[in-house]
């Protein structure tokens, strides 16, 4: 399998992740406010922290992002471009966001495909200090219970990453069954929450089988995934189709863990990418050759298992 020298010793556990609650909604992002703030507002009307948004549509202006890019000092495997900030209102195609916390505030990491007014295709890593949301637009959100999005140093890749840190829970939701959940929630008056994990991979592990391992461990046996904001080394989809470049910025559009037809657990994560040339690609990952590069956030709520 393909892999990246990373500047620091790999940590042992592949994967960061702390157990939680989370539950589904929707919400509009208001018009006129940072795109950060927005995304805030929307998670505390739910009376969540932070959690993952999947983005379908929607405009921005105005608007500031970065590419992946090759680094120029050898500090980081791979590093940023320069900030580009496309004249007035661009159109998003799709995206996906973790919004969680760095340095005591607010923020987010978010990758996503859109058009510029001009005309031009293009994606990347939205800038949060410095975009706008230009119209109203829904988002799908997942909102997390126990457990926020903490930037921290990470060593071997010597960049400021999310990963999962565990809090306090804001009702006692526990981490009992689905039903005892279920039941605690309705007593209480609440919105029925669902068992899930919060995740990071670390780098150079297959990206499918890394969650299908993790969720076998566990005894999940069918899972959706939420958000998905990370980094693989090119990429290879089903049907033949590759992405040399190494350097990607890539969000999932859509992602479960269930059983295949041979009975083992299958991740289907059917993604979009920007690379390090500018270029684009949806589809689906093949599962087995696609390592992750730098960094891959997201939330596995579990459907079955024990």
């Amino acid at each position: 399998m393909r892999s990246i020298q990373q500047p620091g010793p790999p940590v042992a556990a592949r994967i960061q992740w702390v157990e939680a609650r989370g539950r589904a909604f929707s919400f509009t992002l208001q018009a006129g406010v940072p795109l950060l703030e927005a995304a805030r507002r929307g998670f505390a009307a739910e009376g969540f922290a932070g959690g993952t948004l999947n983005i379908r549509g929607g405009a921005l202006g105005p608007f500031a992002y970065v590419m992946p890019a090759l680094s120029k000092t050898g500090e980081n495997a791979a590093f940023y471009s320069d900030t580009f900030r496309p004249a007035g209102v661009t159109r998003l195609k799709m995206g996906a966001m973790t919004l969680g916390s760095r340095d005591g505030a607010p923020f987010f990491h978010c990758h996503a495909l859109w058009v510029e007014a001009d005309g031009r295709a293009g994606g990347g890593h939205i800038l949060p200090e410095e975009t706008m949301v230009a119209e109203p637009f829904e988002v799908e959100a997942f909102g997390i219970d126990g457990a926020l999005f903490m930037a921290e140093l990470d060593p071997e890749t010597n960049f400021k990453l999310f990963g999962p840190v565990p809090i306090a829970f804001s009702s006692e939701v526990g981490t009992g069954s689905r039903e005892e959940n279920a039941s605690r929630d309705a007593a209480a008056g609440a919105e029925t929450t669902s068992r899930a994990f919060v995740l990071r991979l670390r780098p150079n592990q297959d990206f499918a089988g890394a969650l299908e391992a993790f969720c076998r461990e566990r005894g999940i046996t069918r899972a959706k995934l939420h958000g998905g904001v990370g980094s693989t080394i090119g990429a290879r989809f089903t049907g033949g189709g590759i992405v040399e470049p190494f350097a990607t910025e890539l969000m999932i559009r859509s992602g479960v863990i269930s059983a295949g037809a041979g009975g083992a657990l299958e991740a289907e994560l059917d993604i979009a990418l920007v690379d390090y040339t500018g270029g684009l690609a949806e589809g689906r990952l093949e599962r087995g050759d696609n390592p992750v590069l730098m960094t891959m956030e997201l939330v596995v709520e579990v459907l079955d298992g024990f």
